[in-house]
């Protein structure tokens, strides 16, 4: 992501608005308006909801708890189980708000003492609330099936029967309720400490680059500018500040994944990853015949486009600094935010209306915050809050065409938010399976209207270029980050992992990912650090690559036969968590458990390639 020469210091949390920063040439860039959640930290509203929820919270446990077998089992099951559940989603949408207004206030400056004792005091009051519907879903689940069964079967429960059987298939992995809670309430001391330990210690970094001190995003948009001095220069100054810090990283590291064990091993998850793909709604199975695929598709895929690369640059082996470098002697522009906002607007429209109209609310109404500051987190989100309220997305735009299909990637995230919230809070949110279908697919229709509206040769060499380059980030980079995470947790079940055992981890995976044309440096050892997924949410990473080759395939269903696609489509994304991911793709005629699926979406990649190897030869 790119860099802007100015950084504007952050608008007071209590009155950040929609006025915007100006930022290097970028034009006005939004700011968003948290007021819709809280008009700010110190608000009576804010202040009002903490004590509700607090107060709501242990009057939910003193209503219900102990009793819902007996509701279960009582004249009218349906009805009395579905107040409950209403009951408890509620205060589920009630909770959610004053932690994402919490996180969003905090995200916007890590650095910042207010904002972080505000979002620590926050998530201990939340977290102690919390506790006291621990019990709920514990006491449902221990409920006869065939009861539930014939409860959920009519009536009102109905409506909630989705969310009750993602719910049950978490018995097997329960504990008693005394426990349950132990790890609840100890987790604000346990892994959630150690998360914002990350965030303020990665917020906090600066790296020196050509006597100019810089964060941790303009620093990493440095390893795409022009000039290869520069890469260099930004890639030393970001190995000699991860080296400076690698201790707290590996300490870090070495505590979330002893603290994934114990949880892991209490509950009885056999592998590492077993409990996300528990979160995922996915089998086993259909992740490793991904990653299997992926890695089998290494030389065709990164180790074939980086050769080409190299080739581009008269060189037999690319510096891993150059990885994303811009290709030689083609005209890099800074696209300014309107261009960028007019670009993703019109690809999303040509393919629906209601598509664009959904996405120009997050701009019309401030649910954007663009600029790039000194404390900001790094990176891009978008955060759905919940169904009362609405998404908001983050970035950090400075101006790269990269930095364009990100804004297309989170609004397709916002889309989809929006389209499932009418679910309600229990079943709005939607298993990494499918999470990142709309964002992928986003990125593909702007790049697709793009790539047709481009008929000058070295600019359309240029875009497939960078298309292919963040595929392959997309799937190849996100399965070598997979493999390194399995390699980090089952090496640290043997005991505590040296800073040098988790380097050497990461160049091994590095290596066999990226193929013999990128020459991995001295430095390089230390690029594991700054991941933040491997921190917030261990084995995410393939989420991403099953996206990226769902959306290749769906995008191939879409133009062979586009009639009645965006009905389906629309009808996947409004879904949100009500149905398995096997039952949405099916009106598509996809399945991906069926091995040969992921070679669909790998030979799009391959596709794209084989077209710049034409180009060249054709040169």
């Amino acid at each position: 992501m790119s860099s802007p020469t100015n950084l504007q210091k952050v608008s007071p949390v209590h009155n950040l608005s929609s006025a915007g920063a100006a930022q290097a040439d970028l034009g006005l860039l939004p700011e968003w308006n948290l007021s819709h959640l809280y008009p700010g930290m110190d608000s009576e509203a804010f202040r009002s909801d903490l004590a509700k929820a607090e107060a709501e919270c242990k009057a939910f446990a003193q209503a219900y708890r102990g009793r819902l077998d007996e509701m279960a089992r009582g004249g009218n099951p349906s009805e009395a189980l579905s107040e409950a559940v209403k009951h408890f989603e509620a205060l589920e949408d009630l909770l959610g708000r004053i932690m994402s207004y919490a996180g969003l206030v905090y995200s916007g400056d890590t650095t910042d003492p207010a904002r972080a004792k505000f979002y620590g005091d926050t998530q201990e009051r939340m977290t102690a609330a919390s506790s006291e519907l621990i019990f709920f879903g514990l006491e449902l689940n221990r409920i006869d099936d065939e009861i539930m069964d014939r409860a959920m079967r009519e009536g009102p429960l109905a409506h909630y029967r989705p969310w009750i059987e993602d719910l049950r298939k978490d018995k097997p992995f329960q504990l008693d309720d005394r426990i349950e809670q132990l790890f609840h309430e100890k987790s604000v001391t346990g892994r959630s400490a150690w998360n914002r330990l990350f965030d303020e210690t990665i917020a906090s970094l600066r790296f020196t680059v050509r006597g100019e001190e810089l964060p941790i995003e303009p620093t990493l948009n440095k390893l795409q500018d022009p000039d290869e001095t520069v890469r260099k220069d930004a890639s030393d100054a970001l190995a000699k500040t991860f080296k400076a810090n690698l201790r707290i990283f590996t300490l870090i590291t070495n505590t979330l994944a002893k603290d994934k064990e114990i949880s892991d091993r209490w509950r009885g998850f056999e592998d590492v990853a077993d409990a996300r793909h528990l979160a995922n709604r996915v089998e086993r199975e259909v992740v490793d015949a991904l990653v299997a695929a992926v890695r089998d598709a290494y030389p065709r895929l990164s180790h074939r486009y980086y050769a080409l690369k190299a080739k581009w640059f008269g060189k037999d082996q690319l510096d891993h600094w150059d990885r994303n470098a811009p290709l030689p002697k083609v005209e890099q522009r800074t696209i300014r935010w309107d261009d960028a906002k007019e670009t993703v607007l019109t690809a999303y429209s040509a393919f629906s209306p209601r598509m664009a109209d959904i996405a120009r609310r997050f701009f019309d109404e401030s649910w954007i915050d663009a600029p790039t500051r000194p404390g900001k987190a790094p990176g891009a989100f978008a955060h759905p809050t919940v169904p009362s309220a609405h998404p908001y997305v983050l970035l950090n735009y400075q101006g790269k065409p990269r930095d364009v299909m990100t804004l297309a990637h989170e609004l397709g995230h916002g889309v989809h938010q929006v389209l499932a919230a009418p679910n309600g809070a229990l079943m709005a949110p939607t298993p990494l399976t499918l999470a990142e279908t709309a964002s992928v697919f986003g990125e593909m229709l702007t790049f697709r209207r793009l790539l047709d509206q481009t008929t000058d040769p070295v600019q359309r060499k240029a875009m497939l270029a960078a298309k292919v380059e963040d595929m392959l980030n997309t799937v190849v980079r996100q399965i070598a980050f997979y493999s390194f995470e399995r390699k980090v947790h089952l090496e640290r079940r043997n005991g505590e992992l040296t800073s040098d055992k988790l380097c050497e981890l990461w160049m091994s995976v590095q290596d066999e990912s990226l193929g013999p044309a990128i020459r991995l440096g001295p430095g390089y050892e230390s690029f594991w650090t700054y991941i933040p997924h491997f921190v917030h949410s261990p084995f995410y990473v393939y989420a991403y690559a099953f996206g990226d080759c769902l959306v290749n395939s769906l995008y191939g269903v879409y133009e062979r036969s586009n009639e009645g696609f965006v009905d389906r489509y629309f009808a996947l994304l409004s879904a949100g968590g009500t149905k398995h991911y096997s039952e949405l793709l099916a009106p598509f005629g996809l399945d991906a458990r069926d091995p040969s699926f992921w070679q669909i979406g790998l030979s799009m990649i391959e596709k794209l390639i084989g077209e710049l190897e034409a180009m060249e030869r054709a040169a």
